[in-house]
């Protein structure tokens, strides 16, 4: 009977133990962990803490978009070129892109000119963009069909004929936050590529890829952004989120979806266009709020010192203090307000034809008086 309880017990003890040993520990999706070539771990948790995320509509009352270019040669924009090749101060950011794509960290949208969707149905196949601007490549291991990777050498990455980046800026106004705030949506590498004849480069916009994509992994890669000091203060997603990139706006987000080079041909229209456009933008924010008192000092005395400019250069010659103060005192203020420099005038022309009325009428009565005295006189 002993041995009878004693065989039942361990029968049960491995029948609990195998149930146990087949269960599943399931793991939470944002201990989910992603590693690029660079040997960062990048998880979920990380991905939307790096991501900016998009207001509703509900919460925006004005909204407009802006695509500039960035010169990579202008400006602190080189920050985005060097190093050309990938050493020991890190790569540059097309180098980063094109890993990622690589290693299907992330996806990639076809470039459609002003009709961006940054959707599944427009998302590129990598292997065929590498074909179109012949990119060398072969198969890395753990590549299938469903999520294809690739091997690209260093060498073969066209990093050095990246010059210019398209970028696509949001302004929105948010009725949370009562503020004006611009972010960087989308960012186009622009190759740059001659034919086999020579001549000027032709520039070849590749892809869009979506800031918040590569954002926690250009947030570990510092640049210099001033030759004067060595240290590498800013990150990369500091450099887009900060704003400190150059870069001019070359179309609007419009109806007919025309640039404005299309708009305006010519070079003057062209810049003003350019310049009213990020003055409004500038001068958004300002133009929601009552100035304050200060402010309205200063306005009214830079309104005043341009007026006696404009005064000066209009007469030739440098307003006198003296004159400036009797041409104050001369102005006297009335119930309805301060007289114009119109009425003074016309009240200093009156007074001057008064005088010379009086000063006329003053010299014929003398004259008069002298030719009857010496008539009287000669009769004596």
């Amino acid at each position: 009977m002993k041995t009878f309880k004693i065989i039942a017990t361990l029968l049960l003890i491995a029948f609990t133990s195998g149930i146990a040993s087949a269960q599943v520990v399931k793991k939470d999706g944002n201990d989910r962990k992603k590693k690029d070539d660079g040997g960062v771990t990048i998880t979920d948790r990380q991905q939307a803490f790096y991501e900016v995320k998009t207001p509703s509509d509900a919460d925006l009352q004005w909204m407009k978009v802006i695509y500039r270019q960035l010169d990579l040669t202008v400006g602190k924009n080189p920050a985005l070129y060097y190093p050309e090749e990938p050493n020991e101060d890190g790569q540059s950011l097309f180098f980063i892109i094109m890993r990622l794509l690589a290693n299907d960290q992330i996806s990639a949208y076809e470039y459609l000119d002003g009709r961006e969707m940054f959707t599944d149905e427009y998302k590129i196949k990598v292997g065929e963009m590498l074909d179109r601007f012949h990119v060398m490549y072969s198969e890395a291991k753990g590549s299938n069909e469903k999520h294809p990777k690739y091997d690209i050498e260093d060498a073969d990455i066209p990093g050095n004929e990246i010059l210019t980046y398209y970028i696509i800026e949001r302004w929105e106004f948010d009725t949370r936050s009562n503020q004006m705030k611009s972010r960087v949506e989308a960012i186009c590498p622009v190759l740059h590529r001659t034919d086999e004849f020579g001549g000027e480069a032709i520039k070849y916009p590749m892809f869009w890829v979506k800031l918040n994509d590569i954002r926690p992994y250009i947030a570990n890669q510092y640049v210099f952004t001033d030759d004067d000091n060595n240290l590498s203060r800013y990150s990369l997603d500091d450099f887009f989120k900060l704003g400190m990139y150059d870069g001019e706006i070359y179309k609007t987000k419009n109806l007919r979806n025309l640039s404005l080079r299309q708009m305006f041909p010519e070079d003057e229209p062209y810049k003003h266009a350019q310049d009213s456009i990020e003055n409004r933008l500038q001068a958004f924010n300002k133009d929601l709020w009552v100035p304050t008192r200060e402010e309205l000092q200063e306005r009214a005395k830079a309104a005043k010192e341009k007026a006696l400019e404009e005064g000066e250069s209009e007469g030739g010659e440098e307003v006198n203090n003296e004159e400036n103060k009797d041409a104050d005192k001369s102005v006297r203020t009335t119930k309805r307000g301060a007289k114009t420099k119109e009425k003074v005038e016309k009240e200093r022309k009156r007074e001057n034809r008064i005088k010379q009325r009086k000063a006329k009428i003053k010299s014929k009565t003398s004259g008069g008086n002298a030719a009857t005295r010496s008539v009287r006189n000669r009769k004596k």
